[in-house]
């Protein structure tokens, strides 16, 4: 697997209008054309069956201490940044997480399928349990690196029960016309989208628990 890291890039926030971002199905196709639209899609039932064991496995590994403060950069670069991001994280191939492998391997047979329909490149996908305690956010930025194009599409999962709109911790995704969407994170929601789109995590009122994914080619 490839080395983990993220992009240290922040953008301006200059969100003007919001826009509803498309939904699709669980299929490869669908999901295909809807971001072949705006670049965005909410997906509804891709993971519905597994969406309690991953919540109980992220909530128990966040309290036994399995998770570690996420940082910005890659390589020897990387540093913890807690005005930019303030979650934690461990990635899905630690032989910790058993329900998260089982979504890992759907999510490559997810990349397969986008492999043929969007025609990209994908080799690999990378994904990890994300934890944001109350308050914390994840700044504006790319999920690609600088001088790194190898993330294609970024995927995020959501693993919080009885979400309300007024607890916050929505992801907001920045489209190329100005306008932004935003996606609350419910349990069972997960969204797609370009890995070139701006997005941020907006600061929740309590704890806020997550998969996120990237679908990525050869460096």
């Amino acid at each position: 697997m490839a080395t983990h890291g993220y992009d240290t890039g922040v953008a301006e926030n200059n969100v003007n209008m919001q826009t509803a971002i498309a939904r699709s199905g669980p299929d490869s196709v669908a999901i295909a054309d809807a971001l072949c639209g705006s670049g965005a899609c909410i997906i509804d039932g891709l993971f519905a069956d597994l969406a309690d064991d991953l919540a109980a496995e992220s909530r128990l590994l966040q309290q036994r201490g399995a998770m570690q403060a996420a940082r910005v950069g890659r390589g020897s670069s990387q540093q913890e940044n807690l005005q930019l991001r303030g979650d934690s994280a461990l990635w899905l191939d630690d032989p910790a997480c058993i329900a998260g492998r089982q979504l890992l391997h759907r999510l490559e047979r997810l990349a397969e399928g986008l492999r043929e329909s969007l025609r990209l490149p994908i080799r690999s996908v990378e994904a990890h349990y994300a934890h944001y305690p109350a308050g914390a956010s994840y700044a504006r930025h790319r999920d690609r690196f600088r001088d790194s194009g190898s993330r294609l599409l970024s995927w995020v999962g959501y693993l919080n029960p009885d979400w309300r709109v007024d607890d916050g911790g929505q992801l907001r995704i920045h489209f190329e016309d100005g306008a932004s969407g935003d996606v609350l994170p419910t349990l069972g929601t997960s969204v797609c989208f370009l890995s070139e789109l701006e997005h941020e995590v907006l600061p929740a009122r309590l704890d806020r628990y997550s998969v996120a994914a990237w679908f990525r080619r050869d460096e």
